[in-house]
């Protein structure tokens, strides 16, 4: 098996980073930014029944899986996907297309990539990365959130790939089959607008987008009171663990979302949009300045009621901000 010739770059987000790493292979140049822009990434849901060990679980993002088929469908690309019964097919498929010079997209559990350190391991089953050949019996691995390109023996490959638990990968890949060299970007960059303003004001659920942020934020005001400060303070740290440590967060997705904008304003000559860029990224400091916050609340041992309060007004703030800012997109004639 031949080592296949790919460009590793590192982005902040494995989806928006495989994405980006593997079309450029094929010749279709798309930014990370642009993405998670056209694959409507940008998200909140708040869900209180639904338990991630033990706690609600929130996200500032789309579901694992939704940005890359928002891209594919958008920019015409067609891809190969598959999941598997076993170790020994998921891994023969596997050495197959490898063989045929073509880089795979893999879906895997952080948990067991023995090439993060030990304090970054937690068991999360949506991680994506790209293996794009072997060497002395190891497969080569592009893990667009690495600095560098690495390495992994089939033994650990195969376990991170079959992790037991939601969602199972289940030996996932992927890889392109048609790649259009040339995307005329306009109509899927209005369209991923679009639809991220739509989750987000649209929804009639109490429970996503700006809707979600209020929902929570009158929460978290009584966290204390109506789960104990032990229990609070679990809650309130998984959710700036989801805003800030898991993929780019929600702050980060904030500013990469600003990113996307100042690109798509110099691709559409549209001024508007990069205005647009500079209120966001000032939304996105708010949100960095509710985990700072909110870190100080976790890390007090006499955190009272009146810490919890003011984190549900800084929250508060961020829906509304939000607001204004997605109403203000969405009024926009693209």
């Amino acid at each position: 098996m031949s080592e296949i010739q790919f460009n590793h770059v590192q982005t902040a987000h494995c989806e928006c980073g495989v994405i980006s790493n593997i079309f450029r292979f094929y010749g279709l140049d798309i930014s990370e930014p642009m993405a998670l822009g056209i694959g409507a990434g940008l998200f909140f849901g708040h869900l209180p029944f639904v338990k991630v060990n033990g706690v609600p679980g929130t996200t500032y993002r789309v579901v694992p899986g939704a940005i890359f088929s928002r891209v594919c469908k958008r920019l015409g690309v067609k891809m190969e996907s598959h999941t598997f019964s076993s170790v020994e097919k998921a891994t023969a498929e596997l050495d197959r297309v490898l063989d045929k010079g073509m880089p795979v997209g893999l879906q895997s559990s952080v948990y067991y990539l023995p090439y993060f350190p030990p304090s970054y391991r937690f068991h999360f089953n949506a991680h994506n990365l790209v293996v794009y050949g072997k060497k002395d019996g190891n497969y080569l691995v592009s893990d667009p959130i690495m600095e560098h390109a690495t390495e992994i023996d089939p033994a650990s490959l195969a376990e991170a790939r079959f992790a037991k638990g939601f969602p199972a990968p289940k030996g996932k890949m992927y890889y392109p089959v048609v790649v259009p060299k040339e995307v005329n970007f306009a109509a899927p960059i209005k369209a991923g607008i679009k639809q991220t303003c739509s989750d987000m004001l649209n929804i009639p659920l109490p429970f996503f987008g700006v809707k979600g942020i209020r929902f929570l934020a009158k929460r978290l005001r009584n966290y204390p009171e109506k789960v104990g400060d032990r229990r609070a303070t679990l809650y309130l740290g998984n959710i700036i663990r989801m805003q800030e440590e898991i993929g780019t967060g929600g702050a980060g997705f904030r500013f990469m979302y600003a990113a996307f904008l100042q690109e798509a304003a110099g691709l559409l000559k549209r001024d508007d949009l990069s205005q647009m860029a500079q209120e966001l990224t000032a939304v996105g400091d708010i949100w960095r300045n509710f985990a700072f916050t909110a870190g100080r609340v976790c890390k007090s041992r006499t955190a009272t009621g009146n810490g919890y309060a003011e984190l549900s007004d800084l929250m508060m703030q961020c829906a509304a901000s939000e607001e204004v800012f997605f109403r203000k997109l969405a009024a926009l004639k693209l």
